[in-house]
């Protein structure tokens, strides 16, 4: 299914068809809508290596079948991809993607579409690009006759502050964020939140009037189902100053990547109309709950769910335990990718619900892979990676965990026999030499990338992730934990100031 709906323009969906008659039908269409909208300018969204969404915009009248045939020329090394020596792309806008844009004041009607470098035939898709990574990663699934669909749901976390203001200079560095539900704000220096605060870690299900998000949330999961993305539910989450969570329903790994892009858009965008910001940013408040990105994952051929099994352990299936297996064997390295910021590793501490032990278990959330106990049926049976956070390019994230998980599938790894579980009890409580037992996340992303270069070759099988895109990978991210172990931190200067 494509990511982007024509459902707010009363349009029906436009199915991919090819470039003949049926191509034409899909132009004939926009054209209707465009004229029915009165759409004035065409946007087009391109994802870069990290994960942000850049676009580029053209009047309505520039707009015809030429753009689908030969593109929009940009420089792919603005991106993070391309050497400057070789950065010229094109991007080919989907028509299926076609969606008139919410929030610009001007009617715009905004597609995605894939990337292609320049031949001297024809233009090739370029594999770094990060949809087409997402696209070539179900293609190996395919031809490994495992799986034909990958199916995920991820839950998005992210804090609503009423404002956030940061500044690294030479002369002072720090941040201050402010929300009004806040405990701090019921102090009598405060401007007051008459009484209605929620507690330091207090924040999980409370109601209006503490939970000042509510209704803008349910906006933001109208705005995602007419956007064609069907969301699960909503609610605060632990976090007492402001912390969300929207859950959507689970879909194929291509599309729910396209669709992590359009979630974080609306969130971020309906959160700038009120006045407020909204922030993926793993760990923004000290010693309060982080952000992640819990991932529920399943698989299917023909119809049919691979990872039930009543027998099995927590009702899964050999082949869900041998998926396990291979998440946990390379979980490391994929940190490098589903966590790829220093902020990241802030998160993945223990007192907060977030994974700290490479192990997996039933309704334990101290494991990194959970099973959930409520899902029983065949078609729901499943479990969730709990260390991704949305600093991740969704792309590559989901990418990369369908790459581990299939060589576990391929060669067997069983994570009872390799010692990583089941934990079926609290690890936070287990004595110091047995913690020590048991293996742990990368404490930084040094370790990750450390672990990333050391162990890729299950993301580099089938030409799924080019060598090219790793070695960039890693040498963007150790240039970003080089500049940002060089600035001095406020936290320093109260611990070693006056040494």
């Amino acid at each position: 299914m494509p990511a982007f709906l024509l459902q707010n323009a009363g349009v029906k969906k436009l199915q991919a068809k090819g470039k003949g008659q049926e191509f034409m039908s899909k132009m004939e269409e926009i054209k209707k809508l465009c004229e029915e909208k009165q759409i004035r300018m065409i946007d087009f969204k391109m994802t870069d290596i990290d994960g942000r969404w850049r676009h580029i915009t053209i009047p309505v009248e520039r707009f015809g079948e030429n753009t689908f045939t030969y593109g929009i020329g940009f420089d792919g090394s603005n991106y993070g991809y391309a050497p400057i020596e070789k950065s010229d792309m094109v991007f080919l806008p989907d028509p299926d993607t076609a969606y008139v844009d919410p929030f610009a004041t001007v009617p715009t009607l905004t597609m995605c579409g894939n990337v292609c470098t320049i031949g001297k035939g024809e233009n090739k898709p370029f594999d770094q690009y990060p949809k087409n990574v997402s696209l070539r990663a179900v293609e190996y699934m395919k031809e490994s006759g495992i799986a034909d669909r990958m199916v995920i749901g991820p839950e998005f976390e992210f804090y609503l502050f009423d404002s956030a203001r940061y500044e690294v200079s030479p002369h002072q560095c720090g941040y201050r964020i402010d929300t009004k539900q806040a405990d701090w704000n019921s102090s009598l220096d405060t401007p007051g939140n008459n009484g209605y605060e929620v507690p330091y870690k207090g924040g999980y299900h409370v109601a209006a009037p503490q939970d000042v998000g509510y209704d803008l949330r349910s906006r933001m999961c109208m705005m995602m189902e007419d956007w064609g993305i069907k969301v699960k539910y909503h609610h605060h989450e632990v976090g007492g100053p402001g912390q969300m969570e929207i859950e959507v329903e689970l879909a194929d790994m291509p599309a729910m990547a396209d669709n992590t892009m359009i979630i974080k858009y609306i969130i971020k965008n309906m959160a700038a109309q009120e006045g407020k910001t909204a922030t993926f940013l793993p760990k923004p408040i000290y010693k309060e709950a982080g952000n992640g990105m819990h991932v529920h994952m399943l698989l299917f051929k023909d119809g049919k769910p691979l990872f039930y099994d009543e027998n099995g352990y927590s009702g899964l299936s050999k082949t869900a335990h041998y998926f396990i297996g291979g998440l946990l064997k390379h979980i490391a390295s994929l940190c490098a990718f589903t966590n790829p910021s220093t902020n990241s590793f802030k998160r993945l501490v223990p007192g907060y619900e977030a994974p700290v032990t490479i192990g997996y278990a039933t309704s334990n959330r101290s494991a990194v892979i959970r099973i959930p106990a409520y899902a029983k049926s065949p078609e729901t049976k499943r479990f969730e990676l709990r260390n991704p956070d949305a600093t991740a390019n969704p792309y590559y994230a989901y990418a990369a965990i369908l790459m581990a998980g299939l060589d576990g599938i391929e060669n067997r790894i069983d994570p009872a026999e390799n010692g990583w579980g089941p934990y079926d009890f609290n690890l936070y409580t287990l004595s110091e030499e047995e913690q020590k037992k048991i293996k742990g996340l990368p404490k930084s992303l040094g370790e990750a990338l450390d672990a990333l270069e050391a162990d890729h070759d299950y993301l580099t099988k089938g030409g799924v992730f080019p060598q090219r895109l790793i070695d960039v990978w890693v040498a963007r991210k150790r240039d970003e934990l080089r500049e940002m172990e060089q600035i001095p931190n406020p936290a320093e200067f109260k611990k070693y100031y006056d040494l």
